[in-house]
């Protein structure tokens, strides 16, 4: 099992040839030095489009950005995640010195200050200036970074939404502050905590306390979870939660699942037409862009709608589908099938013989708009 997770590891840290990695240099004034970052773009990425991308931010960007963009960019394809700018700071000559904290205050040093003004002043600013991001923001660290980035919670409103803490190496404050900290969040976030059997003794112990406090915070607007991998060290768990926590941080951006469908779409109050608009609108909000219509809930709504008796949940669907995707089969084929729901198979038939014009979709092409249109020439014949 433990090879099977190290070659997913290599294959997701090879970042696709198709995304957009870029190198910059940032002069950072609060460093007084530059800095080194890798930045992933989205496949897609047009920086004259509309759409902003939610920013993740990654500390130790040496070995922890190619892990972080691989995953994101797999799951982005099979539109698991959303697509995201993901930026890495290199900080392999600087890492004692950014994240460092006084021993017997435990807040941060004047360097560890200096590296938190340059993400909260600076990275942020330069990325939201050059690039298409939203006010969504994720953070990832690992060992003393994933430490670190919890200070950013000290602040009545923090610049990130959700947190990645890799096997923090905890220091005194961030343990006993933190439960504070995720209990006086203001807005819906996102905490994801991991460890292992296999991790650094020490930091294992402080991060099963911390959880132990945590479980205890009743906060509405924190997401909060935990997760100790069994066949995993203080490396390897680095593999195995980046995925975990990304289907965690993005859970309400992914389709339609098979258990959304049977236990709230198809028991919603509301017709399955407005849970999906419910549903999008919700994205935008939360995520700050808004979410391309995609096949797999069209195909969830319809089912949904038919299974109701739900005809104009099913218009209303036929609809929109034409006014998202103009050029595709899509909407001639969920038009036909209004039709055939209402029993008017002559107007069913002409929506499936005009559908042949168009182009095909993901999964509905020209022999499957042929079967239909056979399929409601036979009923009209009967």
């Amino acid at each position: 099992m433990a090879k099977f997770y190290q070659l997913l590891l290599l294959l997701l840290t090879t970042v696709s040839l198709h995304a957009q990695v870029i190198r910059e240099t940032i002069e950072s004034n609060s460093l007084d030095s530059n800095r080194n970052l890798k930045i992933q773009l989205p496949r897609n990425y047009n920086p004259k489009a509309e759409r902003a991308y939610p920013l993740i931010v990654v500390l130790d960007g040496d070995y922890l950005f190619e892990p972080v963009a691989g995953n994101v960019d797999f799951n982005a394809y099979w539109e698991d995640v959303p697509d995201c700018i993901i930026v890495g700071v290199e900080q392999d000559l600087f890492k004692a010195k950014d994240f460092s904290f006084d021993e017997e205050t435990n807040d941060l040093t004047a360097d560890g200050l200096a590296f938190y003004n340059f993400i909260d002043k600076e990275l942020i600013a330069f990325m939201d200036r050059n690039y298409k991001t939203s006010s969504y923001r994720v953070v990832v660290g690992h060992d003393l970074s994933a430490n670190f980035m919890n200070y950013f919670l000290a602040v009545k409103q923090p610049i990130f939404r959700a947190f990645v803490a890799l096997s923090p190496d905890l220091s005194p404050k961030v343990s006993e502050q933190l439960p504070q900290w995720l209990l006086s969040l203001e807005k819906e976030s996102f905490y994801y905590l991991v460890t292992a059997e296999a991790d650094i003794k020490a930091q294992r112990n402080k991060i099963i306390e911390c959880d132990s406090k945590l479980k205890t915070i009743t906060n509405a607007k924190l997401n909060y979870k935990f997760k100790n991998f069994e066949d995993a060290n203080h490396y390897s768990l680095v593999g195995r939660g980046i995925p975990k926590a990304l289907a965690h941080i993005f859970a309400l951006y992914k389709p339609i699942s098979r258990s959304e469908y049977k236990e709230k779409l198809l028991n919603a109050e509301d017709s399955p037409y407005n849970y999906l608009i419910n549903k999008y609108e919700a994205i935008k909000h939360f995520y700050g862009f808004k979410k391309r219509l995609i096949e797999n809930d069209i195909r969830a709504v319809a089912v949904a709608s038919k299974k109701k008796n739900d005809t104009n949940s099913l218009e209303n669907l036929a609809l929109l589908i034409k006014k998202e995707f103009p050029n595709s089969m899509l909407g001639a084929y969920y038009m036909g099938m209004f039709y055939e729901e209402i029993g008017d198979y002559k107007k069913a038939l002409l929506q499936y013989k005009s559908g042949l014009l168009y182009e095909p979709s993901q999964y509905i092409d020209k022999e499957i708009m042929l079967d239909k249109m056979y399929e409601a020439q036979d009923t009209l014949g009967n």
